[in-house]
């Protein structure tokens, strides 16, 4: 069921002993929300246009707070990592005509937005090599973005 902009910002809520409409709105990082329940309101049309009513006067409110840029995170450790270097991670990549390739792919966002990756064969350079060059490329990639001083800083924040 597709969302319609009237009710832009608000969710329905029928769960257990919970009925109601929930409003929540963004900005700079923090969520504001507020639940208006059936039952308190009188009922789920009245509860819907008070729900209404907040959610317009929160998007003015949210609207004069000025927007902070947003800072980039740099994630350095993922316990879903398996190479022990992230942005690099093993791969079975399969071709047009149904075969499958082993590699190592590597990705990286030089910009915000913008994701780029490229693969290092094992067929090719085997399973070391081809880890090697994958890492060597990403570390290469993250100081080109960050600085030649990239990794220094990561260890001495550890």
């Amino acid at each position: 069921m597709a969302k319609s902009k009237a009710n832009k910002g608000i969710s329905r809520i029928d769960s257990g002993s919970t009925h109601g409409w929930f409003v929540r709105g963004y900005r700079n990082g923090k969520t504001y929300s507020k639940l208006f329940s059936d039952r308190k309101c009188g009922g789920k049309g009245k509860a819907q246009k008070l729900a209404k009513a907040y959610r317009d006067e929160l998007n003015a409110e949210l609207a004069a707070i000025p927007k902070q840029p947003r800072q980039r995170r740099i994630v350095v450790t993922d316990s879903r990592n398996t190479t022990g270097e992230l942005g690099v991670s093993r791969t079975t990549k399969v071709g047009p005509n149904g075969t499958t390739h082993e590699c190592f792919s590597v990705s990286w966002r030089p910009e915000p937005g913008i994701q780029k990756c490229t693969s290092f064969s094992i067929n090719k350079y085997g399973e070391k090599k081809a880890l090697k060059l994958a890492v060597e490329h990403r570390r290469k990639m993250m100081r080109e973005i960050h600085g030649p001083n990239f990794y220094r800083k990561l260890s001495k924040k550890k």
